[in-house]
Formats: structure tokens, sequence, C-alpha cells
């Protein structure tokens, strides 16, 4: 993710933002006949949280979601949806109740297996789901939720609005980090819970429709609707998912290893397709940083919308009308740091922020011959209080995204003069291949550095991930950096 927030110049194009996440709460409440959160005797009640403390709320337990099959029709006239969403899941205990997480839409149906399940809403976004028997610990078993309403955004912090939201061309797209694919469709909506994702989305004749993965051709209603069909293959984080309808003009090609690419643009966006046309070479530069691309396409979402981030959804980043080359290099950087490799926890974020944030400096290292070290030292003396004082990792809830743009670059370049640039390489390429398509944790990140470094940097990582002062100096002016 970057953000447009308190922009100003760090080392060469670098975003310096100041961010605070926080949820919205709306109590509703819906039934589908009686329920009880007590447990039967042929099964518990799964938990209504996936342990994450910073957001506690978010994500269940009890299953493991393996796909999303989700089904959509969308009237940009009315803004009114419909959804139909086929959720697989293996269940990981004995279950008499489950939850999915679902943001404001009304349900009228939810099933398990072929039969109807009993149903209630409780709090902000909990779909409490009574199936008609237990389903067994081990099982795979499918739940359907038929569903409709008019989708809503919800404020978090400086960001402005996530998940749902309207475009001025009077089309509507999804984006927001953490909370995103629940105001369209059921969810376990956590990152620690990847799964494969299809869309199958309806809308109106004249308008079209973007998301992750690669498509089919569309299917012509003969009613003035057509059906758009978007594959993801990929187990993806659920915040990591989008839909875009809209008039887009569409850009189509491939890599030079076969991977298709697929760009879309809002009407007044067609600007941006000279930036889009270097994609290809970004692509290549990150490769060769980070190792072979990881996804099953590539591509860009551009929005004509003052929104207040860009966002690396997954295979096909979305773009604010403010985005430049640098952020496109940076939310592909995410491909692989934050979409292949997921993060365990939110306290984890620097695995995905920091690295995205210091491949625009290997960026502009490597295209506009920029000294890294020099601009390195100038960061460090005109740093404040303000830029020590963040933590990179377990920086609290709603501190995220408050250090890992600015002091998270600065913490990486120190690495790779600490430990030189062999190791550091062989980190930036093993550790995304080691992780592919799953979750890690920043203790992880530290292990297997020193692993590769053959070095205690216990000292080093204390001082810069989990320290808020500026390190000493030992730490801070490693090998050439000290003159």
């Amino acid at each position: 993710m970057r953000n447009r927030t308190a922009v100003r110049a760090v080392c060469l194009t670098l975003v310096a933002v100041s961010l605070s996440s926080c949820s919205v709460s709306r109590s509703r409440s819906q039934e589908g006949g009686p329920t009880s959160d007590e447990p039967s005797a042929n099964g518990e009640a799964s938990s209504d949280s996936a342990g994450d403390p910073y957001y506690p709320k978010d994500g269940n337990g009890g299953y493991d979601v393996t796909a999303y099959h989700v089904q959509i029709s969308y009237d940009p006239a009315s803004h009114e949806l419909t959804g139909d969403t086929l959720v697989t899941s293996k269940a990981a205990e004995d279950l008499s109740t489950f939850n999915l997480d679902l943001q404001g839409l009304d349900v009228q149906s939810v099933t398990v297996g072929s039969a109807d399940a009993k149903f209630t809403r409780s709090g902000d976004h909990e779909l409490v789901i009574t199936p008609p028997t237990p389903v067994a610990s081990g099982a795979t078993f499918e739940t359907r939720v038929k569903y409709s309403g008019v989708p809503e955004a919800a404020e978090e912090g400086t960001l402005g609005e996530n998940g749902w939201q309207l475009s001025s061309s009077g089309g509507a797209f999804a984006a927001g980090e953490p909370h995103s694919a629940t105001s369209w469709y059921p969810a376990n909506d956590t990152p620690k819970d990847k799964a494969t994702f299809k869309l199958d989305a309806r809308v109106p004749d004249g308008w079209s429709v973007i998301s992750n993965g690669v498509d089919s051709a569309p299917t012509e209603g003969g009613d003035g609707w057509t059906t758009y069909h978007w594959n993801e293959p990929s187990r993806i984080a659920t915040y990591l998912t989008t839909v875009g309808i809209d008039k887009w003009t569409f850009d189509r090609s491939t890599l030079s290893d076969g991977t298709p690419v697929v760009s879309a643009y809002a009407p007044g966006t067609e600007d941006k397709q000279s930036i889009e046309a270097r994609l290809p070479e970004i692509l290549d530069f990150l490769a060769s940083k980070f190792g072979p691309y990881p996804q099953s396409a590539a591509g860009g979402i551009y929005v004509n919308e003052n929104i207040g981030f860009s966002l690396e959804t997954q295979t096909r980043p979305i773009y604010a009308s403010w985005a430049e080359e640098s952020v496109v290099v940076h939310e592909n950087a995410h491909q692989w740091y934050g979409d292949s490799v997921s993060v365990d926890g939110w306290k984890d974020i620097c695995l995905n922020e920091c690295f995205a944030s210091y491949a625009s400096w290997l960026w502009d290292e490597a295209k506009n011959g920029a000294n890294l070290d020099d601009e390195y030292r100038k960061e460090v003396a005109r740093g404040t209080d303000r830029l020590w004082s963040g933590k990179l990792y377990d920086m609290g809830p709603g501190n995220e995204f408050t250090a890992v743009y600015e002091k998270g670059p600065l913490a990486l370049h120190a690495l790779r003069r600490l430990i030189g640039d062999e190791a550091f390489d062989r980190v930036l390429k093993e550790w995304p291949a080691k992780h592919k398509d799953s979750n890690a944790s920043w203790p992880e990140f530290e292990q297997f550095t020193q692993q590769i470094a053959g070095k205690d940097l216990s000292g080093f990582f204390k001082a810069w991930f989990h320290d808020d002062t500026q390190p000493a100096d030992e730490y801070l002016y490693p090998g050439p950096l000290r003159k």
C-alpha cells in the first residue's frame, strides 16, 4: 500500500505516511430462525476471532477456507448488489456453529451442504451459522450465502473510505486494508486464511468488470446484462481480492514468460497508460531482485478517484488518480512481499511495507544511478523523534503504518550494508521462495536472515525493529555507511 498523505521527499521517491486504522462498528440484528451459541453434544461452537490482537473481531476459528466462488449482480444506477457466494472449507474441529464475516448486507438464506442452515447476525459483521447437523473435524463442507443490499464503505483513519466505494464515473470498486472483502461478500476475513478466488460478476451492458487473476470470455445474457468471469488460482488473502465495475478501457499483453497482463483504465485515466507501459520492465527488474514473478497474472487497475491510497490487490494493484511510477514499483513489489507471502499477523506488516518501500530505492539505484549510501546518510542526519519513535515490529494496533514507509527502507539498507550484498540478495530471493503462497512472521524472518548471514544479528534487529529510539552508531552506520 502507498498513501497520498504526509508526502515528502524521502530517499529518492519514497512516500512518508502516517496512518492509523480503526474498525467501524455498526450493530444490527438479523435472524434466520433461532440459534444458540452453546455447543451441541456432537460439536463445538467455533471461535468468532482468528486471534489477531490488533483486530480481535476479524476472522474466525474452527475451519480453513480453501475456495471462494463469489457471484454478484450489480446495478450502477441503484447501487444495489445481489450476491450468491459459495465458501468451501475444511473443518479443523467438530462444529455445531461457525461464523463468517459480512458487513451490512442483508442475508436471505444460508445452506451448509445442500441443507438449509439457521443463521443470525451478531455485532458489526458476524454471521453466525448453525448447520442442520454438526460438521465433523476434517470434513470438507460448502457454505452458500445469498444476500443483497447497497454495499457501504467503512472509515479507516487517515486512509479514508475502505471497502466498497463509488466512482465518479458511476461505477464502483472494492479496495481497502485491512478491511475490504466483507463489504461485498461473506468471508473468513483474516490474512492467515488464504484461499482461491473465483468471481462471476453480472452488470448492465455497457459496463465491464475487472478483478484478480485471469479472465475468460464474458457471457451475454440477452437481457441487457453481461456476466464477466475472473479466477485467481493462487491462494489469496481476502483484503487482496477486488472487483471494479466501470466503463473500462482494457490493455492486454503477455510477459516474456507468457504471464497474461490485463490493465484497466477508468474514464479520465488514459494518461496513466504511459506509466503502465513500463510494467514489463518493472516486473523484470523486481524478478531480478526477488526471484521469478509469483502470480498467475499481472496488470493494474487505474481509478479516477483521489482516494487515500493505492493498494497491492493480488495480480493487479489498484491505483489512485495521484499514482506515479514509484507507486507502480511499490505495489508490484508486494506481489512477492505481502501477496504471495502474507503476514502471519498485522504486527508483521514490515514484511509487506518495508520491502515494497525499499524496492523503490532499488529501482532508483538501478535506473537513475542514485547513490543509496549518500541518500541514507542524508535521511539519518535529518531524522527526527517522529522517525525514530515508530516501531517496525509489533508497533501496536492503529500504528501499523506509521513507520514502515520511512524507517523501514532505512533499516533494510542498513541490514544490506551489515551483511553484504551477496547475503542480502540471497535473503531477498530465498525468503519469498520459501514461503510462496503462505504466511510468515517477522521473528521467522529474523531467524532466516541470521542463518543466511551466518552471524548473530539480534542486536541489530532489536535496535532497528523492536526499539523506538535511534539505533546506536554500530547499527546506524554499519560497514561502508560509516565515514
